[in-house]
């Protein structure tokens, strides 16, 4: 049985001792009273981090960018994708929009997911 009875968080406070709890019972096994308490509790500090916190989309070209860092690719290796040595450089500096043709090629060659690359750019 939980030890405390929980309900929708409206309060900064009340996220407070929600969070609280949720980090002590982060390791707690599933199926037992404290698994289902946290399976509770992920949901309501999420919901109220959802209403509350707004976390910005990320920069479909600084995606791009950490993308190709990640892997140690130089810009070069986009020009199958994108066009021209020039074209890409426009493309990564903001000049050029990335069109429907693009955000294919770079989905399927870096992994990033099209609703990122679709965004609109800062």
């Amino acid at each position: 049985m939980m030890s405390k009875v929980w309900k929708v968080l409206k309060t900064e406070q009340e996220y407070k001792i929600a969070l609280k709890r949720t980090i002590a019972l982060f390791h707690a096994d599933e199926n037992t009273p404290e698994g289902e308490e946290l399976d509770l509790l992920v949901l309501l500090v999420k919901d109220y981090e959802d209403r509350h916190y707004h976390i910005p989309d990320p920069d479909p070209i600084e995606v791009i960018k950490l993308r190709l860092e990640e892997k140690g690719l130089k810009q070069k290796d986009l020009e199958h994708i994108i066009g021209s040595k020039g074209y890409v450089s426009q493309v990564l500096s903001g000049k050029k929009e990335l069109t429907l043709k693009m955000v294919k090629g770079l989905h399927k060659f870096l992994g990033i997911s099209a609703d990122i690359l679709l965004a609109d750019s800062k």
